[in-house]
Parts: structure tokens; C-alpha cells; sequence
């Protein structure tokens, strides 16, 4: 009885963090890269998102760039969106170069939105 109760409690453990990621991944969405009329998470900047237990969250993105114009702004503003998401307990942001962003990181809906 005492593992269906675990189980139970892991499984909705695994939904409540996939709920979260949902909200995290939504609120990714809003913010914008200037030079480039999508998304930064369709254009493939965001390398890992990753929830402890304790519901912080660990990012890994990257720039187009390094010499990117908002390589200051937009980690911060990343930061503060999702910590704006209700349950995030912190936000833990690495800005990453390797590896380096390409075309290739974009997705199909990025691709078809920019004609490529």
C-alpha cells in the first residue's frame, strides 16, 4: 500500500514539474529576440531547461551572437519572466557559447516564419 501511495505521490510529482515547464516554456515565448521577428525559444536559444525539487529552475541559453546587442538585457529579462511563473522558488540562468548557435537550432516554425 505504501508504494502505491509513493508511486502515486512520483507520478504527480512528474506532472506538476511538466505543468511547470509548460508555464515556463510559455512565458519563454514572450520575449523576443529585436533583430529577429521570433521567439527565442523557437529560434533554439534556449539550450536547458531543468526543475529541482525544490522547483528551481536551471537554464542554459545562448546569444546569436556574443556580440549581440542585448547580450545584457536579455538573460536578465528571461530570468525575471520566469520567475514571474507562479511555483518557481528560483532561477539559476547560465549564458552559454558552446555550443554556438546556428540556423540549425531553429525550429520548423521559426524556419518557415523567417523563409528559410
Amino acid at each position: 500500500m505504501c508504494n502505491n501511495g509513493m508511486a502515486y505521490f512520483n507520478v504527480g510529482n512528474r506532472k506538476k514539474m511538466s505543468e511547470l515547464k509548460e508555464k515556463i516554456v510559455s512565458e519563454i515565448k514572450k520575449i523576443y529576440d529585436p533583430e529577429i521577428p521570433v521567439n527565442i525559444y523557437e529560434l533554439g536559444l534556449i539550450y536547458k531547461i531543468e526543475i529541482n525539487d525544490t522547483n528551481k529552475v536551471e537554464i542554459e541559453m545562448t546569444l546569436t551572437s556574443p556580440n549581440c546587442p542585448v547580450a545584457e538585457s536579455l538573460p536578465k529579462m528571461v530570468k525575471d519572466n520566469i520567475l514571474s511563473v507562479e511555483g518557481v522558488s528560483d532561477v539559476d540562468l547560465k549564458l552559454v557559447w558552446s555550443p554556438p548557435w546556428t540556423k540549425d537550432k531553429m525550429s520548423e516554425a521559426a524556419k518557415l516564419e523567417l523563409n528559410l
